[in-house]
């Protein structure tokens, strides 16, 4: 039987590119009934929103170490959309180009992501961000206090990439 997570992320930007953070909460409950929380962040000097979201996910989903039930809840309509919508689906069967055959953005993040994803069973759940939810506020915080941390990190995948807000 799989270990059930909840993995809480959030992502920010200051300035759309500008420097940005992710913040993650990971929760399990062990086979002894004791609840374990890890949390996850880090800023970098120049991204996006949208890299920032997934790659909060990205990071919460590397950090374990044996396959799960994983349920993602995010307030990022991007990330949670492109699963529960099924446009993932359509830009890998379309070499990560979308119906107007245009190269979908963040390719480099969402292949990391599916990879991520596959020895886990995976759902995802939006919340309503800034909304009063205990955990997605927590990685709000995380995400803004990495973005505003002198320990930023250099976002490789933003060179010759521009994102959409």
């Amino acid at each position: 039987m799989k270990a059930k997570v909840l993995l809480y992320s959030d992502g920010s930007a200051k300035g759309n590119p500008g420097p940005g953070g992710y913040g993650v909460v990971l929760k399990f409950t062990d086979d002894l009934g004791n609840l374990h929380v890890k949390e996850l962040s880090q800023g970098y000097q120049n991204t996006t929103n949208n890299r920032m979201e997934l790659l909060g996910v990205i990071k919460g989903f590397e950090a374990l170490k044996f396959p799960c039930e994983v349920k993602v809840v995010s307030d990022s309509k991007y990330v949670v959309d492109a699963f529960r919508e099924h446009w993932v689906d359509s830009w890998v069967k379309h070499d990560f180009r979308k119906a107007d055959k245009k190269k979908v953005k963040n390719v480099d993040l969402w292949k990391r992501l599916l990879e991520a994803m596959k020895p886990h069973s995976v759902t995802f759940e939006w919340v309503k961000g800034h909304d009063g939810h205990p955990e997605n506020e927590r990685c709000d915080d995380l995400a803004q206090t990495a973005a505003d941390s002198d320990d930023l990190l250099i976002d490789e995948g933003m060179k010759g990439e521009e994102d959409e807000c």
